[in-house]
């Protein structure tokens, strides 16, 4: 038996477990917003670092190129081949492209666009310059050469173009490098935001484990106490089950002793009256025979009333406590008792025996004879059987009786309703003797099968002994059946005479006329 509680509202969270849910979600959103922030800043710098690298590149290379269109046509003034003026030719062409390509690079820089400006201006100035000098190595030869080279400043625009290059790569290292220290700066500020955002989290864990602790805690000394409480009760149940159990056994015990009781005095002191009424009837009515013949037939009647009354007198004995089973033992008042129930119910009743079971004490002999009444009542009853068999068997010190019937049969359940009176009398009647009594299907699932065990030397077996039947606290409730029962069970000399098994038929009474009513 278990305890259970069911609550109709749902179950809200407190107050303060909503608000650390909600601190938590806070912390989970700006832990978030950081990560995005500093992944932003983490590739602004990569994107920065890529291009000012692309930048120094470019500016080398532009430095580069001039540097080779300016070597490759002083070799061609020198040895006068054309094969010379090849880097020449092409430099126009890449520095347009790697102007072209700076100029993207450098469009979110106003300073250094002012910058790549001065370059580009240079840049042709001095690639005009070689294109004059080339011209006019093809018209006037080296001497023309070297005068226009003592005219003209062709290595200042150079120096300019180097110095402007080692400006851009300067101010563009400087971008970096400031860029630098505002990633660094957020970096450490990102630092600072993560181990308050982790130490918050911390502290958040610390408080929800106390709250589950605290929680488990509770429903773990909850459950003990529900544990305990199920456990008393369960107790508390078996006791009172225990006490119900042997009240139930000790009512089974008095009735059969009462019945017994009842049944003797019936046949001693009510038989011995009726008889001595009879006899005085006879006595009078043959006085009256002749002198008053109509008297002496109102005596006659009343004697037959009389021997009615004799006979149901015995039919009610027979009911309480059968003589057959006195007399004759335990297997001829089985086989008279079925005898009597397959002539009044009309269904085929078989007994089988096998075994002394005549060498049973009374105790047994009775509760295996009211076992078999009673499954045979209830196959009349419910069953609607139109066979009955009766197996009663011996096994050492066991008497084994099963009756089963080919009729509709029982469900698993119906044996165990509080309402199955019958039943569980027959139980308690098998458990009195320490025996043991189930009822199930029959073979094949066909009807229903009640099976009882009684061992023949438990408690309450024997006519020469017995044990009493104990409350829970060990108290003493009465005398055990068998004490009982031996005591007003009849002696060798003083039986109650047998008589066949009679049928509980209407009886009949004639009127003082002779008319039957």
């Amino acid at each position: 038996m278990y305890i259970t509680t069911h609550s109709t509202e749902r179950p809200r969270l407190p107050l303060y477990a909503t608000l650390l849910c909600l601190i938590c979600v806070l912390i989970l959103v700006a832990n978030g917003v950081s990560l995005f922030h500093n992944m932003q800043s983490l590739r602004e710098a990569n994107a920065l670092q890529t291009q000012s690298a692309r930048v120094n590149d470019r500016l080398q290379y532009l430095n580069v190129v001039v540097t080779d269109a300016e070597s490759s046509v002083r070799g061609y003034f020198l040895s006068g081949s054309d094969a010379y003026l090849g880097p020449w030719r092409a430099a126009p062409g890449e520095v347009n492209d790697a102007l072209q390509e700076l100029n993207k690079l450098l469009a979110d820089s106003p300073s250094q666009q002012k910058n790549l400006t001065q370059l580009r201006n240079l840049l042709l100035r001095k690639m005009g310059l070689l294109g004059d000098a080339v011209n006019v190595y093809k018209d006037g030869g080296l001497n023309e050469i070297v005068k226009i080279s003592e005219a003209t400043d062709g290595k200042s625009i150079m120096d300019e173009v180097r110095l402007l290059v080692v400006i851009m790569v300067k101010e563009q290292n400087e971008r970096l490098n400031a860029r630098a220290a505002t990633f660094y700066k957020e970096y450490q500020e990102t630092i600072a935001m993560g181990i308050g955002i982790s130490a918050g989290a911390i502290g958040t864990l610390l408080l929800f484990y106390q709250l589950v602790r605290a929680s488990y805690a509770t429903r773990v000394e909850a459950e003990r106490a529900l544990q305990h409480a199920n456990e008393n009760l369960e107790h508390i149940v078996e006791a009172r089950t225990e006490q119900l159990s042997v009240l139930s056994r000790h009512l089974i015990s008095v009735s059969e002793v009462e019945k017994a009781r009842l049944a003797r005095e019936l046949h001693d002191e009510m038989g011995a009256n009726l008889t001595a009424i009879s006899m005085h009837i006879m006595a009078v009515a043959a006085k009256l025979k002749y002198p008053q013949p109509e008297l002496a037939s109102t005596l006659e009647r009343a004697r037959a009333v009389l021997t009615d009354t004799v006979e149901l007198k015995r039919r009610i004995v027979e009911d309480l406590r059968p003589s057959l089973l006195d007399n004759l033992g335990l297997g001829a008042a089985l086989d008279a008792y079925c005898k009597d129930f397959a002539a009044t119910t009309g269904l085929a009743c078989d007994v089988l025996i096998t075994g002394d079971v005549d060498a049973a004490a009374p105790a047994n002999a009775i509760a295996a004879f009211r076992i078999v009444q009673e499954s045979l009542n209830n196959t009349a009853k419910y069953a609607q059987a139109r066979n009955v068999t009766v197996c009663l068997e011996r096994e050492d010190e066991t008497l084994t009786l099963e009756i089963s019937d080919d009729g509709v049969g029982i469900d698993a359940d119906a044996a165990s309703k509080p309402k199955s009176h019958g039943l569980i009398g027959m139980r308690e009647r098998a458990l009195l003797l320490g025996g043991s009594l189930k009822v199930q299907r029959g073979v094949n699932n066909v009807g229903t099968s009640v099976i009882a065990e009684i061992p023949l030397g438990a408690p309450g077996g024997s006519a020469a002994g017995g044990t009493t039947v104990l409350g829970p606290a060990g108290t003493t409730l009465a005398p055990t059946a068998a004490e009982l029962l031996s005591e007003l069970h009849p002696s060798a000399g003083d039986h109650i005479p047998s008589s066949p098994p009679y049928s509980t038929r209407r009886h009949t009474l004639p009127d003082l006329d002779g008319q039957v009513r």
